[in-house]
Order: C-alpha cells, then sequence, then structure tokens
C-alpha cells in the first residue's frame, strides 16, 4: 500500500531539518549582530574579517581567506573596504610578490579590543552550554566539510 502525501511529508517537515535550523540560526546571529556593528560602521563579514585578523598578524589572503571559507572574489572587496576604512592593512609580501599579507591597523586592534561579540553570546540563553554548542557546531561543519571534500 502506497503512504498518503501527508505522510510521505511528514518526514519532511522543515522544523525536522539540522540543516535549516544552523541556516535559520545564523540568520538570527546576522540580525542579532546587525545593531552593534552598525554602531560600528562594519558588515558581520567585515567583523568575522577583523576577529580572524587579530589571531595572527601578516596572514596572507589565501590563507585568511581558507579559515573564513570564502572565495578570493568574495574576500578581496571586503578587504579593500577595510583598508579604505583603515583598519587594516594589505602589502605584497616582498618574497612572493603574488601574495598579499595583511594585519590590522591600532584602530582595527582597538575595534576588535571592544569585544562586541559578548552581549550575543548572552543574547544565545545558553549560559554553561555555549561552549559546548560552538563545539558541536564547529565538529558538524568540520564533518561535512571532511565528507563532500572528495567532490571538490
Amino acid at each position: 500500500m502506497a503512504r498518503s502525501p501527508k505522510a510521505a511529508a511528514k518526514g519532511r517537515k522543515l522544523s525536522n531539518f539540522l540543516c535549516f535550523a544552523v541556516y535559520s540560526a545564523n540568520l538570527a546571529f546576522g540580525r542579532a549582530y546587525k545593531p552593534v556593528l552598525d554602531k560600528v560602521g562594519l558588515t558581520y563579514t567585515q567583523y568575522i574579517v577583523l576577529v580572524a585578523l587579530s589571531d595572527e598578524d601578516e596572514q596572507t589572503v589565501s590563507t585568511l581567506g581558507e579559515k573564513l571559507f570564502l572565495e578570493s572574489n568574495t574576500l578581496t572587496p571586503i578587504l579593500k573596504k577595510l583598508e579604505q576604512m583603515g583598519l587594516i592593512k594589505r602589502h605584497r609580501d616582498p618574497a612572493d610578490e603574488r601574495q598579499v599579507r595583511l594585519s590590522l591597523t591600532p584602530a582595527g586592534r582597538k575595534l576588535i579590543e571592544q569585544d562586541l561579540s559578548a552581549p550575543l553570546i548572552e543574547a544565545t540563553g545558553l549560559g554553561d552550554e555555549f561552549p559546548v554548542v560552538q563545539k558541536t557546531v564547529s565538529r558538524l561543519r568540520d564533518n561535512l566539510l571532511h565528507a563532500t571534500k572528495s567532490d571538490d
């Protein structure tokens, strides 16, 4: 006997999709960050670029792109804008002119030291669970990347 369309669709409810839960949580983070970042004149992507650069000076554009899962054609306009804003500096690597190195300026470092994410961590309502959820979502991402690596 064939399943009714209603029964077949029951398992495909949007609320049952982990991918949608992660996607919609990402959108919610974007909404939560927007007023905080608007005050300092940044987009979320610009902010995460600055956070990633605060980890290590003199990163290459390609290394930064790998960390942020961004292609060069997406990252380059963001970097140009951050440089125009005086938050980062870009320069060619003297040892390899093909490489562009990136660093935060003092103004960029000062902005990152404000820890703009602190109110958002509290807004998640996760309390002591926050680091566990963060590690679980990171593991999920890494597992999916590993599973699809051969598809590249």
